[in-house]
Formats: structure tokens, C-alpha cells, sequence
């Protein structure tokens, strides 16, 4: 794919929000260290109003990948830069936080994995490049590919997502550009539009944070309608650290008020599955029948309760701030 004319790329970027000029930091160089950080305060700050008029298209996204979810498909999410780096860190943070399989979400930087640590000049111009990607992960129908472009324009992404939707998966583009930007087809356009950054062009500032509020926001949201989370807590976490082992036993002794050494013999009775550990607590039943009755649940902790034959409660007693009780 041959790339764009320098004059051609001048020209885009001209016309694009993200590369205006913010009238308020005009004077940024003149501020005081103060003045300088309260400015960049005040400018977050509308961020999280610009994500929020986008949550319709938010949650078509979320449709997508918890319906690829179900199935057994992944999301992938590809970016150049700052864009690839923010899709690469929360892939990375899914399987900690919910136990998810390391497959299930995944990013595509441009550049590839060096360009986690340093820039890789040029690659997001690379559309050649993009498209073997997608095809590299072996995308297909049932997957979910995510393009993430503050500018709406790299090529690399856009190759990608143009890739993906050929080879049949489902497609989404993240831009801080406007709707009427998108003149490709995806299924869905998140347009969080923040307006010129501080520091004119460097969309790792408001643009970034945008991004990663909703990265963050589709991730957690997919996981939580696929059955990784009770009431509010983490129950299908992997206990790969000291943090996370203790974290689990927080949330079985919170949710069933058992006492430490109660949750700490039921977590290693159930294979170290949080999950499992609270439905047999709660119902009174062993580590297979715990088992069962979530598969039958599709994962949810809540549905395997309501389908226990019997409820029961431990008698010990719970930490503070747990339930404690029995039933």
C-alpha cells in the first residue's frame, strides 16, 4: 500500500481536532509551576464528560465483545504509539483481574513489542504492516478488533481494522476525533472529542486519558456480563502473587464471613478458585458440586447460589465489615 504524499498528510492533520490549538495554554510557556499544573488539572478534568457522551456507542462496543466472550472469540485492540501502548497495558491487566485467559484479550502495537519501551519512528505509517498483524493473530469471524487512533488517520490501524472486517470479525474504532470523521465502516465509533491538548498535538495527555477510560470502561464491563465479578468483587482472580492470594481470601471471608483460616482451608479444598471456594460455603456443598453448579450458571456466582439446594453459611465469624452471620 503506498504511502500518503507529505502534502497529503499536511493537510489532514490540519483539519483534525486533535492537532488544534488550545486558546487556554496559549501563554503555557510564560505559567509558573503552579499555574502550569493547574491548568493541565482543569483540562482533565473534561474529559471524563467527553466519555460519558459516548456511552451509547460504549455500550454497543461492550455488546460486541461480551457476545465474543461467550463464544469463545477474543478482542483484539490495535494502536500506534501511545494509542498501541494504552491497548497493550490493559490487555495485560485482564487475566490478574479476572482470571481471564491470556488469549482472550490482546494488543497489537505498532512496531511490535519494542515499541513498548521506545518509539518506533515510522511504523505507524506502515498499513502494509497493520493488516499482516491481524492476520498474523489469525482474526476471523466471532473476534472483535478494536482500532485505537487519537487522530483517527494512522495508517496502521486503519489497515488493521479494514483487515479484521474482511476476514469477518467485528470491528471498532476509538478516535478523539468526530463521528463525521469515520468515513470507513465499523461497527461502532467511540468519538470522545476532549478538543486541543495543552501542549498543542500531544494527544498522550487528554487524549490518552480518554482512551484509557474506555479501554478500561470495555473491558470491565465485558467481564463483569460474562460472570467474573460478585455483587462487587473480583472472584475469578489469579491468585499469581502474595497480593492477589490474601485479595482472595478478603473477598471469600467479606462475602461468606468466615474467619481467615476458614477461607484459607476452603481456597485450597476448591484448587485456589475464589469462586468456587464462596459457592461452597454458601451452599454447604463440596468443590465438585461448587463446580457444577456455576457451570450450569454460565460462571456466575450469583446464578450458582440461587440454583444450591440449600444455603448455608459457616458459623465462623467474619472480619470486620463482613456479613458474619448464618443461615
Amino acid at each position: 500500500m503506498k504511502p500518503k504524499a507529505d502534502r497529503q498528510v499536511f493537510e489532514e492533520l490540519a483539519s483534525l481536532t486533535t492537532e488544534g490549538r488550545n486558546p487556554d495554554s496559549a501563554d503555557l510557556d510564560r505559567l509558573d509551576t503552579a499555574g502550569l499544573l493547574a491548568l493541565l488539572n482543569r483540562e482533565d478534568a473534561t474529559v471524563a464528560g467527553a466519555v460519558a457522551g459516548e456511552i451509547p456507542q460504549i455500550e454497543r462496543a461492550v455488546e460486541l465483545v461480551v457476545e465474543a466472550f461467550r463464544a469463545g472469540h477474543r478482542l483484539f485492540y490495535v494502536g500506534a504509539g501511545t494509542s498501541g501502548r494504552l491497548g497493550m497495558a490493559d490487555a495485560a491487566e485482564c487475566p490478574p483481574t479476572f482470571g481471564s485467559d491470556p488469549e482472550t484479550v490482546q494488543g497489537i502495537i505498532a512496531g511490535g513489542e519494542a515499541a513498548l519501551v521506545r518509539a518506533v519512528e515510522g511504523a505507524e505509517d506502515d498499513a502494509d504492516a497493520g493488516a499482516a498483524a491481524v492476520r498474523d493473530h489469525d482474526v476471523g469471524p466471532g473476534d472483535v478488533v478494536m482500532g485505537i487512533a487519537a487522530s483517527r488517520r494512522t495508517p496502521y490501524v486503519l489497515a488493521a481494522v479494514a483487515e479484521a472486517r474482511h476476514l469477518g470479525a467485528r470491528t471498532v474504532y476509538l478516535t478523539m476525533n468526530p463521528r463525521d470523521s469515520i468515513d470507513f465502516e465499523v461497527d461502532a465509533a467511540i468519538c470522545p472529542v476532549v478538543g486541543p491538548e495543552v501542549l498543542t498535538g500531544s494527544t498522550r495527555m487528554k487524549s490518552a486519558l480518554a482512551q484509557r477510560m474506555v479501554l478500561t470502561m470495555i473491558s470491565t464491563a465485558a467481564f463483569v456480563r460474562t460472570g467474573k465479578v460478585y455483587e462487587n468483587m473480583m472472584v475469578d482472580l489469579s491468585a499469581g502473587s502474595a497480593k492477589l492470594r490474601e485479595r482472595g481470601k478478603r473477598v471469600v471471608m467479606t462475602v461468606t464471613g468466615c474467619d481467615y483460616d476458614t477461607a484459607s482451608d476452603a481456597l485450597t479444598r476448591a484448587g485456589g478458585s475464589v469462586k468456587v471456594t464462596i459457592v461452597m460455603l454458601e451452599s454447604g456443598v463440596e468443590a465438585e458440586e461448587a463446580q457444577r453448579l456455576l457451570d450450569e450458571a454460565g460462571g456466575f456466582v450469583r446464578g450458582a447460589l440461587e440454583r444450591a439446594p440449600a444455603r448455608r453459611r459457616t458459623d465462623a465469624a467474619g472480619p470486620p465489615g463482613g456479613k458474619g452471620t448464618t443461615t
